[in-house]
Order: C-alpha cells, then structure tokens, then sequence
C-alpha cells in the first residue's frame, strides 16, 4: 500500500461523471476513480472547508463510529475487479481494529471527514489493461491519464459546489 491523496476532483462531462484523481504522495502516477455525484459533493465540500447545516452520510457515521468509542484508522482502495474498485475501512475500537468493506468514494469521503489517511494498492497504480469482448480494453491508466491531460477545458470542467 502506498499512502495517497487526492489530486483533484473535476466532472468528466462526456459522460457527466465525477472523477476523484488519487496519487502517491510520492510521484507522479494518478489513478482516477469515476465516482458518484452525491460522493463528489462530500468530498467537494470538505475539500472546500464547507460544513452542512446537518449532518450528511459520512458525517453520521464518522459520528455513529466516535459515539461508539471507534475511530477510523485508515482507508485502502485494494483493488480493481471487473470494472470495479474495492475499498475498505478501517476502525480501531477497543485495541481491536475491523475492516469494513466499502466503496472508494464513500471511504474517501469518510477519511476526509475522519482526518484518515489514505492508501492505495500500488498496483492499482501500475495496472495494465484487460482485453474485454471484441479486445476492447476495459482499464488503462496510462490511456485515462493521457485522457484527463488532453481534455479541452470545456470537456472537463472542475467539479465546484
């Protein structure tokens, strides 16, 4: 696992899709997670400093975890399956910690919230595609990086509140 953080947050408005770009604190990799809007605004917002009037999802359980004597301890985006990334959280309780399983986005969102660091599986980072039907690829990184540099302005707009 190397310890991440997050390098932007825009909208991909040819598929008007959320993208949260995560990088080693280390280096000059990305790897972009398109996420769901309701997610990016979370992030969005505590990106930004501006706190809701009430508590939104990943405020009531970063508060439902402190009420119940836990902290969360960290977040690892593990790895990508069939088009989908795998995270989890973790949750020290008690001189226990317990994993969570989890979305990306939600354990971002709960790691900002948190103040928790974030980890991503190396390789996710250094992934190579996968031949899907009629040997299309399914995820290249290197291919979405290069996509997300030569993105005009007004295809790729920054994600705002």
């Amino acid at each position: 696992m190397v310890k991440a953080k997050i390098n932007g947050l825009a909208l991909d408005v040819t598929s008007n899709s959320p993208v949260v770009v995560l990088a080693p604190e280390e280096g000059d990799l990305v790897l972009p997670i398109w996420i769901g809007h309701f997610e990016a605004w979370a992030i969005a917002m505590e990106l930004s400093g501006v706190a809701s009037k009430r508590p939104l999802t990943h405020d009531l359980l970063n508060g439902v975890i402190g009420r119940l004597g836990g902290s969360v301890a960290k977040i690892e985006v593990t790895e990508l399956r069939e088009q989908t990334f795998y995270a989890k959280i973790f949750v020290n309780r008690n001189g226990q910690t317990l994993e969570i399983d989890a979305r990306p986005s939600d354990s971002i969102a709960l790691a900002l919230k948190a103040k928790a660091p974030i980890f991503v599986n190396e390789e996710l980072f250094q992934a190579r595609p996968q031949q899907g039907e009629e040997g299309q690829e399914q995820y290249d990184p290197e291919a979405l990086k290069e996509r997300l540099r030569n993105l005009n302005p007004e295809d790729f707009g920054k994600y705002s509140l």
